[in-house]
Formats: C-alpha cells, structure tokens, sequence
C-alpha cells in the first residue's frame, strides 16, 4: 500500500522506489502481490513500467472528503497479507482499520521518518482555541491534512499493533524496533558488463567531460552543493556534475543552475530500466549527504545506482553510509566541499585503483543490497 502512486509521488519514478524493489523480492520467494495506493485526484496518472499489478483510487486530500476516497481504498485490499508502506495515515492508518476489518496480518515498512520533515521530536502542536478552530473548520485547515504532523505522531504511538515491522535503515530499527531490511538494487539489470562507457556518454552528448553523476534529485539535505563547491574550487574545465531526473517539489534545480550552472549538466527522468545506461556514463558517483534528520533515516538509492554499476563512489560518512559501502568507496565528512574536491583529485589521478574499488563496490551490492538478498530476509520473516 502506497500513499502517493501519481507523478508527484512513486510514480515519479516508475517504480524505481522502496516498495516495488520489495514486491519484487516478494515474488522472488513465491507470493502474487499487487500495489495499491492513491493518485491525486486532480492529476491521476500512475506508474505503467511495472510488472506489479497496480490498483489507484483517485484521493480527495482533505477531511471529511478523505474518507470516502479511503473507503474506496479499503475495498481494494483483497491480500492475505497487508504490506503498509511509510508509516502514514494515508497507509498504515488504512492498514490497521483493514486488519481491524478481516484480522488478516498487517506488516509495516519504514523507509523515512517521516517526523524529520517537521523537526522530529521538536514538533508541537500548540494552537490557540482561534487557530485550533480554523485548522479544523476550515476548508483547507491544517488538521484536514491526513498526514499533517498531529497525525503522524499518533501513529508512531501505534506502530506495536503492526505484526511485523521493516525499515531500510539502523536509525528506524533502533526507534520503532523491528528487522532491518536494507535497499536492494536489481544486479541482473544494473550489470555494468551489459554498457559501454564511452557509448553511454557518446549517446548523452558527455564525451568531452569527466563526469560526475548524481542519479537523483537535489534537496539541500542532500549535498549536491559541496559537490559544486568542490568543482567549483578546483575549477578544471572538462569537470561536469549530471544530475538525473531533477527535483519534482520545488524550484531548487533552477537555484542550483543559477548559481553553479557552469558545471551542471541535466539528465530529465528516464524508465528504470534506462537508468543503468545512464549511470554507466559516469566516471564517478556522489552522494554527499549532509547530516540532517531526513538523512539519518534514509538508504539513499543512488548509491546502489554507483554501486551495481561498479563505480567510484564519493560519500560521506552519515548514518548507514560507512557501512554499506565498506573499504569500497572513498568517503568524507558531511558539508566537506575540499574533502570531495580531495577525493576527486585522487579518482583521476589513479583511475585503475578507483575502478578496483568499483568493482568491489558491486560485489558488496550483489551480496548484500540487492532484491536477492531482500528475498531471503523476507522469506525468513514471513515464515516467522
């Protein structure tokens, strides 16, 4: 069960996010699953490059009118096993009142916290009666928001009820409890023995660059500023960060272009199945996370992108990074720009070991962040 299928949400992706990679490993260990979810009822497209059944309900965003678009969401959960996705409202709240309905097993996955984007344990909701009126009389009050703050917390409260409880990060498990079920990247497709390098940056006009590549999209959490800092400061001409895809929720891409547009090359969105085509163009892969409450939750994609792909990867040393990518991927501290300008200088004065350390990148990625390895924790949970 998804919040958000629509090309604001998941489908922004077509796919390529945390809850197809675990129906995909679902059926890997022998289970039909189908993905149910809202769109936006004033934009209701949907994810169509999926081998996973989908089923969308048009949602009506606000209460009272969220009520009738989660009654007709309720309809359409028909498995033998409910699968909640984020702990939301929108999902987890709809799970529990489904398993309320049919006692069927409600399972819970944690890919964010979703406090973090509210200032975590700092957030209060402490209104005066005047406020408290408008956020519920009004028509677009606050606390119409299915998933505003004041409900989140009450959900947090009731993650015990779940009878099962995944997260893909140590931050989550550590909080919620549960068993850690890390990322897992399709190998077989992102097999970088399938792609030329050099056609790859022939086909995307990155010929005449060294390229590196973040396969995402920027938020100021994320780092992509260190990044362009550090080019900035070593100011070598044939240097390029592509960015893939762009961010869909404001208008931080244009700032980032204003600013440092020098040394950026855009990518728009692409299919999944694209996506390793792309990544094969790099010379080297970032993920310069900064340390912030989003990112200490988070298993960043993009880094399973570099490392299927076996390539160089900068990263920095937040959360779960230095332990993902081992001795096989050159890490710096968060909000560093001359320890990745450092790290770039070190990549291409000594190519051969950089490509080493790649390639032992993807092993690690094969053996333990991969949908196979996301199949055997799940069947092993599943049997519990």
């Amino acid at each position: 069960m998804i919040a958000n299928l629509s090309s604001s949400g998941a489908g922004r992706w077509g796919g390529a996010v945390r809850p197809f990679y675990l129906s995909q490993a679902l059926k890997k260990i022998g289970y039909e699953v189908e993905i149910v979810g809202f769109v936006d009822e004033n934009s209701p497209t949907t994810i169509t490059q999926t081998e996973i059944p989908i089923i969308s309900i048009p949602q009506k965003k606000n209460y009272p009118g969220f009520v009738l678009s989660a009654q007709e969401l309720l309809k359409k959960i028909t498995g033998d096993i409910i699968y909640a996705s984020k702990l939301k409202t929108t999902t987890f709240g709809i799970g529990l009142i489904k398993k309320i309905q049919t006692s069927r097993p409600l399972f819970l996955d944690m890919c964010d916290w979703e406090m973090s984007w509210h200032g975590g344990d700092d957030w209060k909701y402490n209104p005066s009666i005047k406020q408290l009126a408008r956020d519920i009389l009004k028509s677009n009050g606050a606390l119409r928001q299915p998933d505003h703050p004041f409900y989140l917390k009450r959900m947090e409260n009731l993650v015990s009820q779940a009878d099962q409880v995944t997260s893909n990060s140590q931050f989550i498990k550590k909080r919620f409890g549960g068993v850690y079920v890390p990322m897992g990247k399709d190998a077989t497709l992102f097999d970088p023995s399938k792609y030329d390098p050099q056609e790859s940056r022939i086909k995307y006009g990155l010929i005449s660059y060294r390229i590196l590549m973040f396969p995402g999209a920027p938020r100021p959490y994320k780092g992509v500023e260190d990044v362009l800092v550090a080019l900035e400061n070593l100011n070598q001409s044939d240097l390029r960060l592509v960015i893939v895809g762009g961010s869909p929720y404001d208008d931080y891409d244009k700032q980032l272009m204003q600013k440092w547009g020098r040394w950026i090359i855009k990518i728009p969105k692409c299919p999944p199945n694209i996506m390793p085509e792309i990544v094969a163009a790099a010379h080297i892969v970032v993920v310069p996370q900064r340390n912030h409450l989003a990112t200490q939750a988070q298993f960043p994609l993009k880094l399973l992108d570099g490392m299927a792909m076996a390539k160089p990867v900068i990263l920095t040393k937040v959360a779960d990074l230095p332990q993902i990518i081992g001795d096989a991927g050159y890490l710096v501290e968060p909000n560093s720009p001359e320890q990745i300008a450092a790290q770039i200088e070190l990549i291409f004065n000594d190519l051969i070991t950089a490509n080493a350390k790649g390639i032992k990148a993807r092993e690690r990625c094969i053996n333990y962040y991969s949908i196979d390895a996301m199949a055997t924790i799940l069947s092993n949970l599943i049997k519990v």
